[in-house]
C-alpha cells in the first residue's frame, strides 16, 4: 500500500503527509472527470478503481488484514485534500472507510465476519456501506423503528424493505442494514444485518436524482424477501468504549465539505487574479470589495480548520478525554457546514454571474456544500448538543 504503520509523533507526521500526496495526485484526476459525471448523475466506476489500486479504499483496515490502519485524524486530512477535486467521490467513498475505521475501532462484530469483509476489502476493493436511511423514517439517529422488516424463518432471516440514500449502491460489495426484527411473542426492535450486496433479492433502484453531490449513487436499495443466515444478525456499532468510535463521522464527514470549500475559495481567487474587465487597468482582485470578501472567506476556513483539527489532535492524543469532547464532534460540523456554505456564497459574489456557468466547476462546489446540511448531526442536534453541554445537562 506506500503507507508505513510506524509509530511516534515524527513518523505519524510523515505518513500523514504521504496521505495527503496520495489524496492529491487522485483528487487531480478526478477533477477532469467530476464535471462529467455531475452532469449525467453518473457514477465514477473509475475513480473506485483506482483508489482501490491504490490501496486508499482500504487505508481504515486494520494492519492485520493487510489494511493501512490510519486514525480518524489521518483520514480527515486525506478526505479533506481528495475533495478538493471531486467532492462526490470523497464523500461517497469517506462513507465507506468511516464505517470500516469505527468497526476497527470498537469490534462489535464476531471477528470472522469482519475479517471476511476487510479481506474482500484489500483484495477486491469491496465497498461497505450503513443503509440505514428510509422514506418515512427520517433519520435513523432519532430512534425510531424502520418499516423494512427481518422477520424470523425456521433457518434464519426474511429481509423486506426499501432503504433510501444508499451511497454507493451500484457499486457496493456489503450492505450494513438496519431492520425491526420481527419475532412470534416478542416486541419488534432494531437489529442490525450483514450481507452481500448481491444476495438474491437485493437490487438497486435509481432515485437519485440530487442538486449536490450527484456521482455518489445515493439511490434506494429495495430488499424483497431476502433470506439470510441467523448469524446475519450483528450487533450495532456502538461500543463502551471512550467516543465509541464516533470520531471517525465526526472528523472524516465534515472534512469533505471543508475540501470542497476550499476548492471554491481557490477557484475564486484565481478568478480574481486574471479576471480584467474592460476599463479597468488592474485584475478585479484589486478591488477592495473583493478583497474583503476573499478576506472573509480566508477566516471561515481558518475558523473551521482550526476547530476539526485541534478536536482531532485532542481526539488522538488524549483519549481519556473522548467522552469530554463528545460535544466538540457537534461544534466540528455545525462551523465546518455553515462556513463552508457561507464560503461557497462569498466565493460566487467574487465571480458574478460567471460562477454559475456549468463550464465551470464553481456552481458545482455551490451545490455540494448545501449537502453538508442533512449530514448528521443536522443544525438543531448539534445546537442542543452543544448547549446540553455548555448547561452541564446530561
Amino acid at each position: 500500500m506506500g503507507i508505513s504503520t510506524a509509530t511516534g509523533a515524527g513518523a505519524e507526521t510523515d505518513r500523514r503527509t504521504r496521505l495527503v500526496a496520495l489524496a492529491g495526485e487522485m483528487a487531480d484526476r478526478f477533477a477532469g472527470r467530476a464535471a462529467t459525471h455531475d452532469r449525467a448523475n453518473t457514477f465514477p466506476f473509475e475513480n473506485f478503481q483506482e483508489l482501490h489500486e491504490s490501496g486508499y479504499l482500504a487505508l481504515t483496515v486494520p494492519p492485520e488484514y493487510g489494511g493501512g490502519g490510519i486514525d480518524s485524524l489521518e483520514l480527515a486530512a486525506a478526505q479533506e485534500r481528495l475533495a478538493r477535486g471531486d467532492g462526490s467521490t470523497a464523500l461517497a467513498a469517506g462513507m465507506h472507510l468511516l464505517l470500516v475505521g469505527r468497526l476497527a475501532t470498537v469490534r462489535p462484530w464476531p471477528e470472522e465476519a469482519f475479517a471476511e469483509v476487510c479481506c474482500d476489502i484489500v483484495e477486491h476493493g469491496a465497498l461497505i456501506n450503513s443503509v440505514h436511511s428510509e422514506p418515512d423514517l427520517g433519520s435513523p439517529s432519532r430512534g425510531g423503528l424502520p418499516s423494512t422488516t427481518a422477520t424470523r424463518t425456521a433457518d434464519g432471516w426474511r429481509i423486506d424493505g426499501r432503504k433510501r440514500w444508499a451511497s454507493l449502491a451500484p457499486a457496493l460489495g456489503w450492505v450494513y442494514a438496519l431492520a425491526a426484527v420481527v419475532e412470534d411473542g416478542k416486541e419488534p426492535r432494531r437489529g442490525n444485518f450483514l450481507l452481500r450486496a448481491d444476495t438474491p433479492g437485493v437490487r438497486v433502484e435509481e432515485t437519485w436524482d440530487n442538486h449536490g453531490m450527484r456521482a455518489t449513487g445515493s439511490h434506494d436499495l429495495v430488499l424483497e424477501d431476502v433470506r439470510l443466515p441467523e448469524s446475519a444478525l450483528v450487533p450495532d456499532t456502538g461500543a463502551p468504549v471512550p467516543g465509541g468510535g464516533k470520531d471517525w463521522g465526526g472528523f472524516a464527514g465534515p472534512a469533505v465539505f471543508l475540501g470542497v470549500a476550499t476548492a471554491a475559495r481557490d477557484f475564486a481567487v484565481a478568478y480574481a487574479n486574471e479576471r480584467t474587465p474592460n476599463g479597468m487597468a488592474h485584475p478585479i482582485a484589486h478591488l477592495q470589495t473583493v478583497q474583503h470578501r476573499v478576506a472573509e472567506m480566508e477566516l471561515l476556513l481558518l475558523q473551521a480548520r482550526t476547530l476539526l483539527y485541534d478536536t482531532a489532535e485532542r481526539w488522538q492524543r488524549f483519549p481519556e478525554e473522548r467522552d469530554a469532547l463528545g460535544w466538540r464532534l457537534a461544534a466540528v460540523k455545525y462551523t465546518v457546514s455553515n462556513h463552508a456554505i457561507r464560503v461557497g456564497d462569498l466565493a460566487l459574489r467574487v465571480t458574478g454571474s460567471a460562477g454559475l456557468s456549468r463550464a465551470l466547476p464553481l456552481e458545482r462546489h455551490v451545490r455540494d456544500l448545501r449537502v453538508s446540511i442533512g449530514q448528521p448531526p443536522i443544525d438543531d442536534a448539534a445546537l442542543s448538543i452543544i448547549g446540553k453541554a455548555a448547561l452541564g445537562l446530561e
